[in-house]
């Protein structure tokens, strides 16, 4: 049987912060001599798709859905990019992520006590 594989991103608390993290790591992917050269052609397509004048569906005939296919089309090529990724590379990288953005968030923290003054009226 299997290994059930786990591959996810953990949510940094909206949904640009995700997508930002997911270009970041799919960036840093793409950098890493680990994968691929095949596999880092996966996400170079789905840009190259998204930029060409080709389209599965016109974006004049139907504007909205020939949006969507677009972003699906992008969507998807990135999300069979990680997934086929190294999964000890990609953990690697998520972690070194998620340990940055806490050490950013975690420097905007200041650790102190207060105390309370209050005015004596005479």
């Amino acid at each position: 049987m299997k290994e059930k594989r786990e591959l996810t991103i953990p949510s940094q608390g909206g949904v640009f912060r995700d997508l930002v993290m997911r270009v970041r790591l799919i960036l840093r992917l793409l950098g890493d001599r680990r994968v691929s050269a095949w596999l880092k052609i996966i996400p170079i397509a789905g840009l190259l798709y998204l930029i060409s004048p080709l389209d599965l569906i016109p974006d004049i005939a139907l504007p909205v859905l020939g949006e969507l296919d677009d972003a699906a089309v992008l969507w998807l090529t990135n999300y069979l990019f990680v997934e086929l990724c190294p999964p000890n590379v990609v953990q690697e990288h998520v972690r070194a992520l998620t340990a940055a953005t806490s050490r950013s968030l975690d420097d905007d923290v200041v650790d102190a006590e207060s105390v309370e003054i209050k005015e004596r009226r005479d």
